[in-house]
């Protein structure tokens, strides 16, 4: 049996780790050097660096930022934010990146999805996926989740694995910055649909809900931001309660 892994977030804007609610109302949560030297240090079994803001100020993600955080853990390291061709990836590997995800312009332009996978392997191809509940369907979102799309979750989902996505990143937007638990259905169908690993996100508000996320919504590894970065969560004591449940953890 695989395990699952635990996967602390640092959603970064303007040099800063901040989150939000729902995708607003955004606050800062400190320094992303030091947040992920801490989590290599505590246990996480990844780290997700996510520059949200890089698609709509139409740049690219800062390798320099990239290069100070991966020189301070030693852990799987995956990338996001405004990567929206070949050219983009090479630096972002190069600066000690292991992934990247694309999001936004895999969106708009799903060919990317097939030309980064036949370029670096889809190992390093992370599709991540925005999106929420509208008129019974889950619709995908862009843009840090400001722009709905006409792609439902599920075919988009499938379409990104058969264009070579090594994995999926959900993130419910209804759930987000809620604490209110993980989106339980939409993960237990994306996993029952595919072939390749689920990553949970959205809703992480105790150590009870990651059960949730790996035992009915059969998430491959759970992602979650404040309650890590607020204290709330401590990952060494997740790890060893989800042990105690019979959930097999890194």
């Amino acid at each position: 049996m695989l395990t699952k892994r635990i996967i602390p977030c640092l959603d970064i804007k303007d040099g800063r780790t901040v989150k939000g609610v729902n995708f607003v109302n955004i606050r800062d949560a400190g320094d992303p050097v030091e947040l992920g030297s801490a989590y290599a240090q505590q246990g996480a079994d990844e780290l997700v660096f996510l520059d949200i803001s890089a698609t709509n100020e139409e740049r690219k993600t800062f390798a320099s930022l990239v290069r100070d955080i991966a020189k301070h853990i030693n852990i799987p390291f995956t990338v996001g934010g405004g990567i929206s061709a070949v050219a983009d990836v090479a630096p972002l590997l190069e600066a000690g990146a292991d992934k990247v995800s694309v999001n936004s312009a895999a969106v708009r332009n799903p060919g990317l999805i097939d030309e980064l996978s036949k370029a670096f392997g889809a190992q390093c191809i992370v599709l991540a996926i925005d999106a929420r509940r509208v008129d019974d369907q889950w619709t995908v979102h862009t843009h840090g989740g400001k722009k709905a799309t006409e792609k439902k979750l599920f075919e988009w989902a499938k379409e990104g694995q058969d264009r070579g996505a090594g994995e999926i990143l959900f993130t419910s937007m209804d759930h987000d910055g809620t604490k209110s638990g993980f989106a339980i259905d939409p993960l237990a169908r994306l996993n029952a649909i595919l072939s390749i690993p689920v990553i949970a996100s959205g809703g992480a508000g105790n150590k009870e809900h990651f059960i949730g996320a790996f035992k009915e919504g059969k998430a491959d590894a759970a992602l979650a931001a404040s309650i890590f970065h607020f204290g709330e969560v401590k990952i060494p004591e997740l790890k060893s309660f989800l042990k105690q449940q019979a959930i097999h953890i890194r």
